[in-house]
């Protein structure tokens, strides 16, 4: 007996994880196939997604962390279970401290086994290991759930301070099969997932106030000013003000680093100098000292130098972390700014004419001695002669992304090439954590569709070099320029016992790091001179070929730790 009644469509988990993901205009994924995501991946591809596959799953971590920061729409990594799972932890405890917005998706083993730890294939409960290093972490257990679980993970990842989250996949939930229209009714779209929180009017006046009255005031902009995309804002507010300025090196293109206000070039002098600081989207961590210390004006590392602070933060605890905040200004980026201009009216004082002319002394000191340090050409090349170079590069190509890591070759690129627009350059930031190199590189090509520049010190490049074979796969624009000075921090330490094992810190002489990318497919250059190191990135860029040069510079180069020995115990022990 047939019936004519026809069965009606079906859909799975595989489907509605696609749809909801897809829903919500999000298409790039980064991840590392396998059990049990494998067919999740083909599946991806086949709808239309674009799966960037990794050969480790910290770099593709990384990928969807800094593609979360370019974007504004949260970075997804994709990994299998267990072994997979925890390394793309690192990137997602990464991207939380960074407030980067990323969701780490995994598949995992089955609740019932993992529960009474029977032994199932690659067991884990990745939900309680996730959930200490990221702002929310959720598990999936039905079919029908799929659209509220990413549904709260995206707006987890992007409302308020971003950051990382996780969401746990089991393998049983892709087969799960249900109605297809009931399916699609399931699905959420996210509306409004980062609303703006407008700071109170007193908070606004409050800051204000103290600005005006400030003999000496300073503008210090974060990596949350330049994710907040509030460009044109924050601008007309440095400008409308006439207020000095100082990016950290994430926000370094807000306004061109060449921009009249900037203090880049004043640092150890505007810093203690200052009396009232105002932090647009920057934390006084480490990185700024705490607030405190010599960098500040203080007397030693704990005292607190006395300036007054106004700290734009969407985050209210935030304030008082480290020194007190005179004014604190709790809100999103662009409507703290918004509301900074509405508030200046056109009697607006400039800071003193002696504050700015200070300030311009010594810029034009530093600059001028800089400039003659750049012009030598020693044999071999060194940090700055090589250096010099990338900044006439990325001056000629400002829309190129710049990738940065390492010790002395952060420290030195930083300060030596200049940024010209937002959200250009992406480093190591908060934590200074290496390895973020390549992926950082594949995620900047992806999401932009720019030449990538990569800047790498040899040491750096080690711990994701072989992400250079997924640069090729898929054909990216990326130029990798490898700092190669034989070692971690330089190359010349010996073995002081005298035995025949090379210093912990000392790699292979003369290794030919450009023979990597040309094992690939990509093109390999050996750069020993600055007119070779030109030619070959004016090349790199013209072809958009992958392309990766070691550029061999002095063994001598560099220092221990590069600018923060103050935090390795043993060379600090040895300056007191």
């Amino acid at each position: 007996m047939t019936s004519d009644t026809q069965s009606p469509e079906q859909t799975d988990g595989f489907h509605l994880v696609i749809d909801a993901l897809k829903l919500n205009g999000i298409t790039n994924i980064y991840g590392l196939p396998g059990i049990p995501i494998t067919d999740l991946t083909r599946m991806m591809q086949a709808n239309g997604m674009r799966m960037i596959s990794f050969r480790h799953e910290q770099n593709a971590g990384n990928a969807a962390a800094i593609a979360g920061f370019m974007t504004g729409k949260p970075g997804i990594c994709l990994t299998v279970s267990a072994p997979g799972f925890l390394n793309g932890l690192t990137a997602l405890a990464n991207a939380t401290t960074n407030c980067f917005p990323m969701i780490l998706i995994s598949g995992s083993s089955e609740r019932e086994i993992v529960d009474l730890q029977q032994g199932d294939y690659e067991e884990m409960d990745q939900l309680a290991i996730a959930k200490p290093l990221c702002k929310a972490a959720f598990r999936v257990l039905n079919a029908e759930d799929i659209g509220v679980g990413v549904a709260r993970a995206i707006r987890s990842a992007v409302s308020g301070r971003p950051g990382g989250v996780y969401l746990d996949l089991p393998a049983k939930l892709f087969g799960q099969a249900m109605d297809a229209a009931a399916g699609k009714a399931t699905l959420i779209k996210v509306v409004d997932p980062a609303p703006r929180q407008i700071p109170a009017p007193d908070a606004v006046k409050r800051a204000l106030d103290l600005l005006k009255g400030a003999k000496k005031p300073l503008i210090l902009l974060g990596k949350g000013a330049a994710y907040s995309r509030a460009d044109a804002d924050i601008r007309a507010l440095v400008e409308k003000t006439g207020i000095p300025y100082l990016p950290m090196s994430m926000a370094k293109g807000l306004l061109p680093d060449t921009h009249e206000q900037s203090a880049s070039a004043a640092r150890s002098f505007v810093l203690p100098e200052a009396d009232v600081v105002m932090l647009v989207g920057a934390r006084l961590n480490w990185l700024l000292s705490q607030g405190k210390g010599k960098t500040w004006g203080g007397k030693d590392h704990k005292a607190w130098g006395g300036q007054k602070f106004i700290q734009i933060d969407i985050s209210p605890t935030e304030a008082d972390s480290n020194v007190p905040i005179e004014a604190p200004l709790v809100g999103d980026i662009g409507s703290c700014v918004s509301a900074l201009l509405a508030g200046i009216g056109s009697n607006w004082a400039k800071p003193p004419a002696e504050w700015l002319n200070a300030i311009a002394e010594r810029k034009n000191k530093n600059v001028a001695k800089m400039a003659e340090t750049l012009a030598k050409n020693p044999a071999p090349m060194n940090y700055h002669s090589s250096l010099n170079v990338v900044r006439d590069i990325i001056k000629s190509n400002p829309d190129a992304i710049l990738v940065n890591e390492g010790a002395n070759a952060l420290d030195f690129t930083r300060s030596i090439v200049d940024m010209y627009k937002p959200r250009k350059r992406l480093d190591v930031g908060t934590w200074g954590i290496m390895g973020i190199g390549m992926g950082f590189a594949v995620a900047a090509a992806v999401e932009s569709g720019q030449p990538v520049i990569a800047i790498e010190g040899d040491s750096a490049f080690g711990f994701s070099g072989m992400e250079v074979e997924t640069i090729c796969r898929y054909n990216l624009p990326v130029c990798v320029v490898v700092m190669n000075n034989n070692g971690v921090y330089r190359g010349d330490e010996v073995n002081v016992t005298g035995g025949k094992d090379p210093s912990p810190l000392v790699f292979v002489k003369g290794a030919r790091y450009e023979m990597l990318m040309e094992a690939f497919g990509g093109v390999g250059v050996l750069a020993t001179t600055p007119a070779e190191l030109r030619k070959a990135m004016e090349e790199a860029i013209k072809s958009r070929r992958p392309t990766l040069i070691n550029a061999v510079i002095d063994e001598g180069a560099g220092t221990e730790s590069g600018r923060i020995t103050s935090l390795n115990p043993q060379t600090a022990a040895k300056k007191k």
